[in-house]
């Protein structure tokens, strides 16, 4: 709610006086130099795999999720600011969606590692998917993610292994 507040303020902020805004709707995001203990999927798959504990699946897996790399993120938010006259909420990141299940095991073979998949009770409040609609950043500010899933997780994994070593 807090989120909702605030980009209403802007909006009003722009309308009464017309304030130059830009609002970002920032969706997961990873890469080098995210917290090695920031606790979403990406950066726990990637350190339980590099010190070959078992990866926590929380659910049976099928759940999605859609990461951007964060290079990607900062060309959106670059591109927004640089678009004159848009003054509405923008959606960045990257709408691929991938099951948990999927993602786990695609960081366990990029690591090489033996690690075992285990799945565990799915918190009442999970979501079952996420997924943004970038259809706007698309078409008012030129933008789409560039950064495929391996290419991001490759340099990531790189990075948390240096920083883990």
């Amino acid at each position: 709610e807090g989120k909702r507040v605030a980009e209403t303020l802007m909006v009003d902020y722009h309308r009464q006086g017309a304030v130059d805004i830009r609002i970002a709707s920032i969706f997961n995001t990873y890469g080098p130099r995210m917290s090695v203990q920031d606790g979403r999927v990406v950066s726990n798959f990637i350190v339980q795999a590099l010190r070959e504990e078992p990866i926590t699946v929380y659910g049976g897996g099928s759940q999605t999720r859609s990461v951007c790399y964060v290079s990607d993120l900062v060309a959106g938010l670059v591109a927004l600011m640089e678009t004159p006259d848009v003054f509405h909420p923008v959606n960045l990141g990257n709408p691929t969606e991938i099951s948990v299940s999927e993602r786990a095991e695609m960081i366990r073979d990029m690591v090489g590692t033996g690690s075992e998949i285990v799945f565990k009770v799915l918190p009442v409040d999970a979501p079952t998917r996420r997924k943004p609609d970038v259809r706007l950043a698309g078409e008012q500010l030129g933008w789409e993610p560039q950064v495929s899933l391996a290419e991001g997780l490759e340099q990531t994994i790189v990075d948390f292994d240096e920083r883990l070593s």
